[in-house]
């Protein structure tokens, strides 16, 4: 049975970081999982009223914006080699450090995943991937009253998860998978489960 699901990421997020690599190492092992990747701009969230939207032109340059319309173009455009594009420019905020903001930091972490930054540069120059991140939070927001990222949206329920650890192989993170979606969807009466401690 196929398991049919959307995750919102937005890349400042570590734990996002950490779910988005759970999906796309459970893919590798090629069970029935449909994924749908939808940004969501923590910027956004966080605009003052009568703020303009991190979509509008001249917007881009909150924190994060940039990289998350890098990323859609690459997914709406060049879908195959999103994946890798998706962890690149995680890895570049969480392994390495680097700036989101900065063009030539976008333009390493796509050519490091096999892609021609001058062609994400000029999609993004197009306008489509701004609209694209507009459709997704509005559709998150909207649909699933999402507040941030990652959040699993099932046909029955959207849930905010925070996975503390990345997967060690595709297997570990089909099993991590399988289990967060058992809990979105199998588990109704759970609203909440959170540990009060880390242990480390």
């Amino acid at each position: 049975m196929t398991r049919r699901f959307a995750i919102t990421h937005d890349y400042l997020c570590p734990f996002a970081r950490n779910a988005a690599e759970v999906v796309v190492r459970a893919l590798e092992t090629g069970d029935p999982f449909e994924v749908d990747f939808r940004a969501f701009s923590l910027s956004q969230v966080h605009l003052e009223e009568g703020e303009a939207p991190v979509w509008q032109p001249g917007a881009e340059l909150r924190s994060g914006v940039r990289a998350l319309q890098w990323g859609l173009a690459v997914r709406d455009e060049l879908p195959e080699r999103f994946p890798a594009v998706h962890l690149a420019l995680f890895a570049a905020r969480h392994d390495q450090g680097l700036d989101l903001n900065d063009p030539e930091v976008l333009a390493a972490a796509v050519a490091s995943a096999g892609v021609d930054p001058g062609e994400v540069e000029k999609l993004v120059a197009g306008g489509r991937p701004a609209a694209a991140l507009a459709d997704d939070h509005t559709w998150a927001v909207d649909t699933s009253r999402v507040f941030g990222v990652p959040t699993f949206v099932t046909a029955h329920r959207s849930v905010f998860v925070r996975l503390m650890d990345r997967p060690a192989s595709p297997e570990a993170a089909r099993s991590t998978l399988e289990r967060v979606l058992t809990m979105v969807e199998d588990w109704p009466d759970l609203n909440e489960f959170k540990a009060t401690a880390i242990p480390r």
